[in-house]
């Protein structure tokens, strides 16, 4: 079973004229103001996964400042859910700043998503106020269930690229500490802070609770990262996020196999990991 745990999509008054939802939204306005930046439908998603063998794809809209239009999107995403129950499982996604996010997420979870996410602070990183917002949310997962919060992170070195937030490592480790008791699935590798689960001293229980997906990982990084999360022990908690439309699965597929992994290796993050979260 392949499970792509990271997409994103958005209803079709979004895919067909974007400027229209740019005013206010500075976030949106710098993922998505380039038209090369792809936007996808429920359809289109589902055409994708035909034609890569994907089984089950998680998708999530967008942290959305105007609470219009995240409830709306996230409207969409449980019609997606319940167009297609056993191909699609969906996130509550939004602007944690908002008053009302804890009473959103129940109300999308009660409509039968499976979590929440992605949850992105794109100016500001994981900063204390991000971590004192994400509180009611949190609790709200851990009571429906501990369903999973997958956040955006990103490395802290290297390129910029639209997207990428100030997080420092230092950061990810207080979020990880912040909220150990919930499930939480860290974006783009974590930023590489499973790297630090070799140290000898208090990462491995810090981190017990994470999970990595793969999104943007053929940007971002050689095929030798999977053989490096092997060498840190981490596969297990490894799952394939493809971040579509940013990319389709086959570009990943290609990197696991110009890694080291073994084909039981390789089918754990491609899907068994995550059956945990969405099977």
């Amino acid at each position: 079973m392949i499970i792509d745990t990271h997409t994103h999509l958005f209803p079709e008054t979004i895919a067909r004229d974007r400027s229209r939802f740019f005013a206010n939204e500075p976030e949106f306005t710098l993922l998505y103001n380039n038209p090369k930046a792809a936007v996808a439908t429920c359809e289109q998603l589902i055409c994708a996964m035909d034609e890569h063998g994907v089984d089950i794809a998680c998708a999530s809209g967008f942290p959305w400042r105007n609470p219009d239009h995240a409830r709306a999107n996230n409207d969409y995403i449980i019609r997606c859910v319940q167009q297609f129950p056993d191909r699609i499982r969906g996130l509550a996604c939004f602007d944690l700043a908002w008053k009302g996010a804890a009473d959103e997420a129940v109300r999308c979870i009660d409509a039968g998503l499976s979590g929440v996410g992605e949850l992105a602070f794109y100016l500001s990183g994981i900063d204390d106020r991000a971590l004192d917002l994400m509180t009611d949310v949190m609790a709200v997962l851990r009571e429906k269930g501990n369903l999973p919060c997958m956040i955006h992170t990103n490395e802290p070195v290297g390129h910029p690229y639209p997207g990428k937030t100030p997080v420092t490592l230092e950061q990810i480790q207080t979020l990880a500490t912040t909220f150990a008791d919930n499930r939480i699935i860290l974006a783009h590798w974590g930023g590489g802070i499973f790297f630090y689960h070799i140290m000898k001293k208090q990462l491995k229980q810090t981190l017990k609770n994470i999970w990595y997906d793969t999104a943007a990982s053929p940007f971002l990084y050689e095929p030798a990262i999977y053989d490096m999360a092997a060498r840190a022990g981490v596969l297990e908690k490894v799952l394939l996020g493809t971040d579509f439309p940013l990319l389709p699965p086959d570009r990943y597929y290609r990197d696991l196999d110009a890694s080291g992994l073994n084909e039981d290796q390789k089918q754990a993050i491609l899907g068994k990991n995550a059956a945990l979260f969405y099977a």
